[in-house]
């Protein structure tokens, strides 16, 4: 009965303490060395983002820096059809908003070992992947996938610093009209806004109700610029000038400051005036 419960703990997956399932690697078949990999179920309560559903990403620490997006896309396609995979530095939440840049305007990435969330389009491929066996490895390079190292990959990405300007300029014309768009939809709503909050004569503001289920838009800068010039202006209705005797004084004493002002101006002005009058002959 020994062997038997021997080969069947070989056969089992391998957990360790923070729920983290450890997958072997290797870089190819005839590879001594192997590495390991932690791959949990990700799911972060403050994160809402739609681009890592809970129920369907998979987070991975220790990808070695010769797995890229796409080796690490096909080493888990094993485990069912792969949506998306997204390599970074350090763990973090989801960049999907703002617009999406080019390789061209985009720092140097740093080589290293990463963290990366994979996404797949079912969710009964994360059971798949926890279930996996420890001392079956997950192969990186093979005749299918070739994947390069060493000079071949210095080659290769000394060949790729190269930037072609047709591509270059492709890349910029389609950023810059993405760009002309996005402010075009931002005026538009800001139009809008304004339009919603128009204030009457005296003062009130006429709220609209969206359609159900709508969420409130954050305000923009220019509506809180609004908002500001309003309580100003009912502020300086409101206030009485002149009403104490210590606000009549700081007046008197704002109007005499200035009179003083406006003297050493016109002073200046009529010396420069005299000067541009004299006679020089030589």
């Amino acid at each position: 009965m020994a062997p038997s419960k021997k080969k069947h703990a070989k056969n089992q997956a391998s957990v360790i303490p923070g729920g983290f399932t450890v997958l072997s690697l290797q870089f190819s078949s005839d590879s001594a060395a192997s590495h390991s990999l932690y791959v949990k179920e990700h799911r972060v309560r403050a994160e809402r983002s739609s681009h890592r559903p809970l129920d369907r990403t998979l987070f991975v620490l220790n990808i070695p820096p010769y797995c890229s997006e796409d080796v690490v896309k096909d080493l888990f396609s094993q485990f069912g059809s792969v949506q998306s995979v997204e390599l970074r530095d350090h763990p973090g939440s989801s960049q999907e908003a703002g617009p999406k840049l080019s390789k061209f305007f985009k720092p140097a990435e740093k080589q290293g070992f990463k963290v990366g969330y994979v996404v797949f389009q079912n969710s009964s491929s994360l059971p798949a992947v926890k279930s996996h066996p420890h001392d079956v490895p997950l192969v990186v390079c093979t005749e299918q996938r070739p994947v390069k190292t060493g000079l071949q990959k210095w080659i290769q990405q000394y060949t790729d610093s190269f930037i072609q300007p047709e591509q270059l300029q492709q890349k910029v014309d389609s950023f810059m009209e993405e760009y002309d768009k996005r402010k075009e939809e931002e005026a538009e709503r800001q139009k809008k806004e304004a339009e919603e909050e128009q204030e009457d004569e005296e003062g009130w503001v006429k709220v609209t109700r969206g359609h159900k289920g709508a969420k409130a838009r954050p305000h923009s800068e220019a509506a809180n610029q609004r908002t500001l010039q309003r309580e100003i202006t009912k502020k300086k209705r409101k206030e009485l000038l002149n009403f104490y005797t210590w606000q009549h004084r700081n007046t008197q004493k704002e109007h005499i400051a200035e009179l003083r002002k406006k003297f050493e101006e016109d002073k200046q002005r009529i010396a420069l005036l005299r000067a541009q009058r004299k006679f020089r002959p030589y």
